[in-house]
């Protein structure tokens, strides 16, 4: 998305050692290591619900209504969270997010250990989780960009919070895998239970001065509409979370599929679903550390093209998998294609939104990321009862390489459309010398 100049362009590649620059910060340095520790709990938590929703029900169809019921208020009230994170103090709003997750975690845990959960218990309590979540995704997204004080550090800052999400993704479900087989879903619940005690100390050891502004904010409605007019009216935006919607609608299911995958097509157990998502998140921990190192948001238009298609070329033969090396492999390069082209969506996103409208923008990428997936994953459930996994599986691939060919299409209009803001901003002949950071922050005309 970023304008290119192939005659005096260079690339400069971020040492090894500068991989992990964001974490000199240590605001952004408490916030990495207690989300990393929550993140695995949380990823163990969803492992241990499936399959715990499977194992009692043994339907493809409820593990899609799982899905569909955890995630949808991201779509119902997201853009309303958004408006809530512009207008309040973020770092509070986390704060609150993460002790009602807490307790959601601990109510799971008391059922489960009781032997008292009931399908409509395990859907109540994930409907209440999406909820928090929709607050939680904005204001975050939104609070972390303020943990660096250096607007150059910042692209990196976002490589580095999508290699903690696919580190925890790796550990928390191959960590799930064993214990489910062990002792049984319950441990899984009560350990995410605990691990919101380190993000909640990190986020109450967090030191930041919340922003002052003398500006006085509209009524509800119309912040609302004024950060959809932005967000949709101008164009590159607008194509990004179009692309991120069309994604998450029919790549996001198959990780709801994958216990039906585990056990019906490679016969395996709890374990045989924690090498999976592992896999997965091997793949994706690859991809985030690929972008760590980039420097510049030079080309990464070509790149979100070519890691959807990875995506779903990745999806297609993950879908005839019989054997387990066989899913290993191809699960990694799905894995690797789906962070590679959300990560880079991400940052291109966070490098051209104006700040005042930060929350409202993060609250539409949101609203497309996990808004979608529940819509994906009801109708993927829905799907697979009646025509089979691996062919469900298959049409998600095929319709990933295809929600690529609008952006395609428009992404030479879409930098000539970027152009401009980075040459009136003094950007532009920095990313002709290779000295362009990854998220210098541009502000698209008002009147687009």
């Amino acid at each position: 998305m970023s304008s290119t100049q192939p005659n005096t362009t260079t690339r400069r590649q971020v040492p090894l050692s500068e991989m992990f620059r964001a974490l000199q910060y240590p605001n952004y340095r408490l916030f990495f290591m207690g989300q990393g520790v929550s993140l695995i709990g949380t990823w163990m938590q969803q492992i241990a619900m499936s399959w715990l929703v499977y194992r009692l029900t043994d339907s493809v169809f409820l593990l899609g209504v799982l899905g569909f019921a955890s995630q949808v208020p991201s779509f119902l009230i997201g853009p309303f969270a958004g408006v809530v994170s512009d207008r309040y103090n973020r770092h509070r709003i986390l704060i609150l997010t993460q002790a009602l997750s807490m307790l959601q975690a601990s109510v799971l845990t008391a059922l489960v250990l009781t032997e008292t959960a009931t399908t409509t218990w395990l859907m109540g309590l994930s409907i209440f989780l999406g909820v928090v979540n929709a607050f939680d995704v904005s204001a975050r997204q939104a609070f972390v960009i303020t943990l660096i004080p250096k607007r150059e550090d910042i692209g990196n800052a976002i490589a580095l919070n999508s290699s903690m999400f696919n580190v925890a993704r790796l550990v928390g479900p191959s960590v799930a895998g064993i214990l489910i087989a062990l002792v049984g879903e319950g441990m899984c619940f009560l350990i995410n239970a605990l691990s919101y005690i380190a993000v909640l100390f990190s986020l109450l050891s967090i030191k930041v001065q919340p922003p002052v502004s003398q500006k006085k904010h509209p009524q509800a409605w119309r912040s609302l509409k004024e950060g959809f007019q932005y967000a949709f009216g101008f164009p590159p935006i607008r194509a990004i979370i179009l692309l991120i919607a069309l994604i998450s609608l029919f790549g996001m299911p198959f990780s709801v599929l994958m216990p039906v995958f585990a056990r019906d097509i490679l016969h395996g157990g709890a374990n045989t679903l924690g090498y999976l998502m592992g896999a997965s998140g091997i793949g994706a921990l690859v991809g985030a550390l690929y972008l760590a190192q980039r420097s510049t948001v030079l080309g990464l238009g070509k790149i979100i093209i070519s890691a959807t298609l990875l995506l779903g070329v990745g999806l297609i033969c993950f879908s005839f998998a019989q054997t387990l090396w066989f899913a290993l492999i191809f699960i990694f390069i799905t894995g690797l294609g789906m962070i590679v082209q959300m990560a880079a969506n991400n940052t291109i996103l966070q490098t051209i939104v104006d700040d005042d409208k930060r929350g409202r923008v993060m609250s539409f990428y949101a609203m497309a990321f996990m808004g979608m997936a529940p819509f994906g994953s009801l109708l993927a459930g829905s799907v697979a009862d009646k025509i089979g996994v691996p062919y469900t599986l298959l049409g998600c691939g095929v319709l990933c390489s295809l929600s690529i060919i609008p952006f395609a299409i428009q992404l030479p209009a879409l930098r000539k459309m970027v152009h401009p803001i980075y040459e009136r901003l003094g950007i532009l002949p920095q990313v002709a010398t290779g000295l362009q950071s990854a998220t210098a922050f541009t502000t698209p005309p008002e009147n687009q």
